[in-house]
């Protein structure tokens, strides 16, 4: 952005209203997801808890699919920040958090819809540990089932449990019945102090998308904080990702880019390069064995395997927006 404070207006629906300042601060970022969108609003109306003062803001990221005009016929009190040109996803939470009112901010995708109770169990997650920062639902695909959503973070360990194929024991962390602590979790909806986030100064803009809520919990955690999955509180995250290798480049492009960069912050150069080669090999087995398979995308992991290892080569979603 270019350092002047966002233009926010009033848009219709607040059930809250004429309530002293909120507890909770629903955090939309929005970006071409206007169906999407609309969903994730109804889905916090119909699961909010009624004796929670709330707010809900939504970013729209220079959308051009009407999504601004759809939030405006809503009618109600939401907070609409309109963007004009299009920003990372790191500033955009970060923008909202600053501009939100709450005691907690409740990060959501466009593409995330609340499940029953899932703000309440998140909420009593907050309250009963005074220390964590951030608490993470389980995710669910647009199917119901489970995905990863809560990992250790990233380093030279984890990359070499990826390459022994032991990720899915090693380092996802998202799992069991009970609410956890973990190192971090993935941002498409979790709830963050607000109190902890504004002494970390936010998430960081350096990471466009991908490895920022990541970024953003390893300060936290620098800063004496921790993060909660909490397997009570469910959200359905839609999968929009394109299985189209031209469409998705940019993303794989900006994935590594920013892993890198994280490694290269939190770590050293040479963890970093111990990183990329690792990923790399990771990446060449499964194009290996997808080659032998029906049906699997060894195009995209080939892709993988060679950004992984030249993270600053090719164009990302940041070059794009540009």
């Amino acid at each position: 952005m270019d350092g002047r404070k966002p233009h926010s207006e009033k848009v219709k629906w607040n059930p809250y209203r004429n309530r002293p300042l909120p507890t909770l601060s629903y955090c939309v970022v929005n970006t071409n997801g206007r169906e999407f969108l609309l969903a994730c609003l109804a889905a916090i109306e119909r699961t909010h808890p009624a004796a929670v003062e709330a707010e809900v803001l939504v970013l729209d990221n220079a959308s051009e699919d009407g999504s601004v005009e759809a939030v405006r016929a809503l009618g109600g009190e939401i907070r609409l920040i309109a963007l004009e040109r299009r920003a990372g996803k790191a500033e955009n939470d970060s923008t909202l958090m600053r501009e939100a009112s709450g005691r907690y901010c409740l990060l959501l995708n466009e593409d995330s819809e609340l499940r029953d109770g899932a703000s309440e169990a998140l909420l009593a997650a907050l309250d009963a540990d005074p220390k964590a920062a951030a608490a993470g639902p389980r995710l669910l695909d647009s199917g119901g089932a489970p995905v990863p959503c809560a990992w250790r973070f990233p380093g030279v360990a984890t990359a070499l449990a990826g390459a022994l194929f032991l990720h899915r024991w090693l380092t996802v962390q998202s799992k069991g019945e009970a609410t956890r602590r973990v190192e971090w979790a993935q941002s498409s909806a979790l709830m963050v102090r607000r109190e902890a986030a504004a002494a970390v100064g936010f998430m960081d803009p350096a990471f466009f998308v991908y490895y920022d809520e990541c970024d953003f919990a390893k300060r936290l955690a620098d800063s004496g904080w921790h993060s909660l999955f909490v397997p009570s509180a469910a959200a359905v995250h839609h999968d929009q990702l394109s299985t189209d290798l031209a469409k998705g480049l940019p993303r794989i492009v900006e994935f590594h880019r920013n892993r890198n960069r994280y490694m290269r912050v939190h770590h050293s150069a040479p963890a970093a390069l111990a990183v990329r080669l690792l990923t790399a090999w990771s990446y060449a087995a499964r194009a290996l064995a997808a080659t032998l398979l029906p049906n699997q995308p060894a195009a995209i992991y080939r892709a993988h395997a060679r950004q992984a290892l030249f993270p600053g080569r090719g164009e990302s979603i940041r070059d794009r927006s540009r």
